[in-house]
């Protein structure tokens, strides 16, 4: 294990500037709003201010106010914040971003959990400051067993789960992979697709309506990454302002925001979200997730570790307790009011509350 902090060299951010600078803009349609993907106008502003008025300084400084770490497992570099608790009998708990997350996404949650935590954050493979891996084939179950073993390193022999996106796939995987130590699962996505619609009732076909949309209007990203990840890494790669309307388009909509992002999560959070996969070269890397996972997943494993759910509205997907029981054993199931698909960023209070008092019964 060794301690990390973030450093990024000043002539990274003068070439971003300059990048941002001399950007080529594409025509676009009139009145094709958000339908066509993200606004020329809207992505302008956004840039500008990206150029003109964030400050990565003060981000980073934010983020190196946490506890930082790396270490190798099977091969690859892991990065990770790991916050312990004043209560030192506190449970620990790993929690899993996803795509397109980052450790970003919890900066407002690390303290109120860490006050019932010890927290490890991990960057996953391939995303973030885990840096892209040497080798293929990281896929869901290969990152859980990775994550079994950083919390063992860590001396950790009892512990919880908790994760959205990717990470809420890892967390479960992690409570099939190493039961014997995983308390319990708290995931706040999932999705759920039946082998036959029989006995399901109007509001069921309804979520499942959702996930439809979702499979029909607006999984091109996921057919892309999960087919030619390296191909499209060029463009995410080379280009901030391509990289910036991969993410933020994400962001506008798989949240309950109306007409932009912003709505949902602070522009300056979504900038330094982007930023972490801008500045670590890891747009395409991050996709190979999609073609490695997807293509080796064949039938849903079950899960005997007690699983809580969060289910929030806005989600790109809603889950059917009917289809999630079948799998999981699921023994808490909280529906909230508002909130989208990145819970720890839209809605920090309820997510850090539904955690505390699932793992308080654990």
């Amino acid at each position: 294990m060794e301690p990390y902090r973030i450093e990024i060299p000043q002539t990274q951010l003068d070439d971003l500037q300059a990048r941002l600078a001399n950007t080529r803009w594409p025509a676009e349609p009139d009145a094709t709003a958000w339908a066509d993907g993200v606004p020329v106008d809207y992505l302008k502003d956004l840039v500008e201010h990206w150029r003109t008025r964030y400050d990565w300084r003060a981000w980073e400084a934010r983020l190196n106010a946490f506890p930082q770490f790396t270490t190798t497992i099977d091969g690859a570099n892991i990065h990770f914040l790991h916050v312990r608790s004043a209560t030192e009998d506190a449970l620990p708990l790993i929690v899993t971003h996803g795509w397109p997350g980052s450790v970003v996404e919890f900066l407002d949650v690390v303290e109120p959990l860490s006050r019932d935590f010890h927290l490890v954050i991990p960057s996953m493979p391939n995303f973030g400051f885990s840096g892209p891996t040497a080798d293929t084939g990281w896929t869901v179950r290969r990152i859980a067993t990775a994550w079994a073993e950083l919390m063992a390193r860590l001396g950790y022999d009892r512990y919880g789960a908790q994760g959205g996106d990717w990470g809420s796939m890892i967390s479960r995987d992690l409570g099939i992979v190493d039961a014997e130590h995983v308390v319990g699962v708290h995931l706040n996505s999932l999705i759920t697709i039946p082998t036959d619609l029989d006995g399901l009732t109007p509001d069921e076909l309804a979520r499942l309506g959702k996930l439809r949309r979702f499979a029909e209007d607006m999984a091109g990203y996921q057919r892309i990454q999960g087919t030619r990840p390296q191909t499209l890494a060029y463009g995410l790669t080379d280009s901030p302002v391509g990289q910036l309307a991969w993410i933020v388009e994400k962001f506008k909509e798989w949240t309950g925001s109306e007409d932009a992002p912003e709505e949902a999560v602070d522009r300056d959070v979504l900038l330094t979200n982007v930023m972490v996969y801008w500045l670590t070269g890891t747009g395409g890397s991050s996709a190979r997730i999609y073609k490695e996972t997807l293509g080796s997943v064949n039938e849903v494993e079950a899960s005997t570790t007690p699983t809580a759910l969060a289910v929030f509205p806005d989600d790109v997907a809603l889950p059917v307790r009917s289809i999630a029981e079948k799998t999981n054993n699921i023994v808490r199931w909280t529906e909230f009011d508002r909130g989208g698909h990145f819970a720890a960023l839209e809605e920090p209070d309820l997510l850090v509350e539904d955690v505390r008092a699932f793992f308080r019964s654990s």
